[in-house]
């Protein structure tokens, strides 16, 4: 009886338009659970038949605390939602935006912007500019007073080489108050560290995926623990998870 009840209901659900269904490539990065610190990342591409793996596994770093339910372009979610300075990294499925990185170009099929030594993210929560990249020559220094993001962290933070390649994940990209901010894909400290909410990688990760993503392929960004990835797997379309 139980089969027979969800059939409808799972067929309307997979019918459903989502706002990712025009997406050709996807960044995925699944957690052990709500509280880890490190997953695994793999990419695919949309084929006729699905998802198509189109490189191996590797490991990265996330947010210290782990994860919580972030805004991006899922339906809300049951649970615990990310909030600026918890230390976790925003759960669900986000847009990729522009690359960024010390160097004046980059070979890579998103947007880049090269960063300078005036521009900021800003984290300060009721800022009129929060979870924005700004420049303080234009704006005025009082603009970034509180931020804690210097792009260039090379030259703000004795050569930290973190911001030196990454992209954006667009999180909270209304800049609503609180609800975190300044969210990026970026290089690892080291192989044990962790972020205050980013995702972190080895440098030739970082440097084969931005040579892979492509602006007009819509690349997406799902980060998911395990067990929620297997439960909206079928709903949001996503590639299968392989058994352990």
């Amino acid at each position: 009886m139980a089969l027979l009840m969800c059939a409808p209901l799972c067929a309307a659900e997979s019918s459903q338009v989502r706002p990712w269904d025009g997406a050709r490539q996807l960044v995925r990065v699944i957690t052990p659970d709500w509280n880890s610190n490190h997953a695994i990342l793999q990419a695919f591409e949309r084929t006729r038949v699905g998802w198509r793996a189109v490189s191996g596994e590797v490991p990265v770093v996330i947010g210290r605390t782990g994860t919580a339910w972030g805004i991006g372009l899922h339906p809300p979610q049951p649970g615990a939602l990310k909030q600026e300075g918890d230390a976790r990294s925003p759960a669900g499925v986000f847009g990729i935006g522009r690359a960024f990185g010390y160097a004046s170009s980059l070979s890579t099929g998103l947007r880049y912007t090269a960063m300078g030594i005036d521009d900021y993210c800003i984290d300060v929560t009721g800022s009129p500019v929060y979870n924005r990249i700004v420049n303080a020559h234009d704006l005025g220094r009082a603009a970034v007073q509180g931020s804690t993001e210097p792009m260039r962290r090379d030259l703000h933070a004795n050569g930290d080489q973190r911001y030196k390649l990454g992209f954006l994940i667009e999180h909270n990209t209304h800049g609503l108050a609180g609800a975190g901010g300044c969210i990026f894909a970026h290089l690892r400290e080291r192989a044990d560290s962790s972020t205050l909410g980013c995702t972190a990688m080895a440098e030739p990760a970082m440097k084969w995926l931005l040579s892979w993503l492509r602006a007009e392929d819509h690349p997406i960004f799902v980060l998911l623990p395990q067990r929620e990835y297997r439960r909206l797997t079928a709903s949001w379309h996503l590639p299968e998870l392989r058994a352990p």
